[in-house]
């Protein structure tokens, strides 16, 4: 498959509580396993099927376990079978200082390799 990423991913143990934005509906929080994250965007994997376009309202909590309130569009969605759907997801309005936190971890990660 060919890469699409405008910057590297970095993998982290987190988890994302996302509501769809663009419906009036009462908003659903659901878990979800981040797989990697960029300056730019974030990989996971949840077992609800997301449509690829919709904005999402996120919570991301990030290495020092501090949580960035951001939103995601879906990008690509690929089938996990019965262990649901991966995604990829762009970041968007995320603020120049939440994007330097990722970033600044990036360096760190590649230094420590």
């Amino acid at each position: 498959m060919e890469e699409r990423r405008k910057n590297r991913r970095i993998g982290l143990e987190a988890k994302l509580l996302i509501k769809r934005m663009d419906q009036d509906s009462e908003p659903k929080e659901v878990n979800i396993e981040v797989t990697d994250v960029s300056k730019s965007g974030v990989g996971f994997l949840c077992p609800v099927q997301l449509e690829v376009g919709a904005v999402y309202e996120s919570f991301l909590t990030i290495w020092t376990k501090e949580i960035l309130h951001v939103f995601l569009e879906i990008v690509r969605v690929f089938d996990k079978g019965e262990g649901g759907y991966g995604y990829g997801s762009i970041f968007i309005g995320m603020n120049e200082q939440d994007a330097s936190r990722i970033a600044a971890y990036d360096t760190i990660d590649k230094l420590s390799e």
